[in-house]
């Protein structure tokens, strides 16, 4: 896509490359057979004056007249000037907009998912970070620590159910390894069938991709998902660099040799490269997965509220690369266009202006026992009993805060 260029610099008034300004009007001839108008008589040459028996104009109020004449054709070229301006600016957002939603990847149907819990009231987005290494060649996998293949399959690094209505935003993490029940289903790669079963959050994912998930977080919250939308490795990447980075403030030195971290205390700008780093860490966080959670609230947070600037919104060479570097590996339902995520990131940042919350499900064991290794028990009381105010769309009285 082309970007027409424009000298914002230039004066306002200035006439567009091709367009003439109007000429002056001709001054209207001095008639010498008015009938009437002189009482029969001829004008004299050089001589205009007003018809016997009527006034003539102020001296003043001539003045204003024929600098209001003289303006005339510099007020149609400011006019002319800025309706193009704001033509040329609308075009190309509508282009950027058009070619946008028509470039998401619509492959998840959740009209087509069996068992679906009632819609609530309020509207309820299931956010995911998968693993998923489309579009990094391998020197990126290896800058980013990200190990694995492009084809190796894809896995969730993190899971946020927002729910956006009457009494504002909330965020509420999902941690990977919260042990839940996975309602039957059939393998899609082995078509074989599988009864109900306890296990990590994160199995539902692999074992049946967005589908699964979705009835797998509706069956142990009793909300209804209205909207999904996944974001790999490479597209988070991408859209951090395009906007420029993103600021955040650590209150504490960040170092992870797995994630790659290495991050000082203080206030600073991330890259795509630091920032994936900072939201994969999890081994130096006292809380673990809930830590990591909370980090990757924050940081969605932050860059909401970065991407929603009018310093970002309204310069086309920004938007563009933005959009152009996330959809690579956005993956959205089939009902979700660029309204809906348009709602989601302005939902996101006003949890960080105060119009909302950022909470972990309340959890009463981090180390739980299982036979799939150590996982997060929730507190299922507070649990059902913070997922009950979000489906009736209440203000959240419960929950840990992340």
């Amino acid at each position: 896509m082309h970007w027409p260029q424009m000298d914002p610099g230039g004066p306002l008034n200035s006439s567009l490359p091709g367009v003439r300004a109007p000429a002056p009007a001709p001054a209207p001839p001095v008639r010498f057979d008015a009938p009437g108008g002189n009482d029969g008589r001829a004008a004299r040459p050089g001589r205009v004056g007003p018809e016997p028996g009527r006034v003539g104009p102020e001296p003043g109020r001539a003045g204003r007249s024929r600098r209001a004449a003289r303006s005339s054709p510099r007020r149609r070229r400011i006019r002319r000037t800025a309706i193009l301006l704001v033509t040329v600016l609308l075009s190309g957002s509508l282009g950027s907009y058009v070619w946008a939603d028509t470039q998401l990847n619509r492959e998840v149907d959740l009209d087509k998912i069996a068992d679906r819990m009632p819609p609530g009231r309020g509207t309820n987005y299931l956010i995911v970070g998968s693993d998923s290494r489309v579009g990094l060649s391998d020197r990126a996998k290896k800058d980013l620590h990200t190990g694995g293949s492009a084809d190796a399959g894809r896995r969730t690094d993190s899971m946020i159910l927002l729910h956006t209505g009457a009494n504002g935003t909330t965020m509420v993490s999902l941690p990977r390894d919260s042990w839940v029940t996975i309602p039957p289903y059939i393998r899609p790669d082995t078509g074989k069938h599988y009864a109900a079963a306890k296990n990590k959050l994160n199995a539902a994912f692999s074992f049946g991709g967005p589908d699964l998930l979705v009835r797998t977080i509706e069956r142990n919250t009793g909300v209804h998902v209205d909207h999904y939308t996944e974001i790999g490795f490479a597209g988070f990447v991408g859209i951090v660099d395009a906007i420029g980075g993103v600021p955040i403030c650590l209150d504490r030195d960040v170092r992870d040799k797995k994630s790659g971290a290495n991050l000082k205390k203080g206030c600073q700008t991330l890259d795509g490269r630091t920032a994936l780093a900072f939201v994969r860490q999890r081994h130096q966080e006292a809380q673990g997965d809930l830590g990591r959670s909370q980090n990757q609230q924050k940081f969605l947070a932050a860059l909401a509220r970065k991407a929603a600037t009018p310093d970002i919104l309204l310069d086309p060479a920004k938007v563009y690369p933005t959009m152009s570097a996330g959809l690579g590996t956005l993956i959205v339902d089939k009902d979700t266009g660029l309204t809906n995520l348009t709602s989601l990131f302005k939902a996101m940042k006003g949890v960080t202006a105060g119009d909302g919350k950022r909470l972990n499900v309340p959890v009463s064991n981090l180390n739980l026992r299982t036979p799939k290794g150590s996982a997060v028990q929730w507190n299922e009381a507070k649990a059902k009993e913070l997922f009950n105010e979000l489906n009736d769309d209440r203000p959240v009285t419960v929950g840990e805060k992340g």
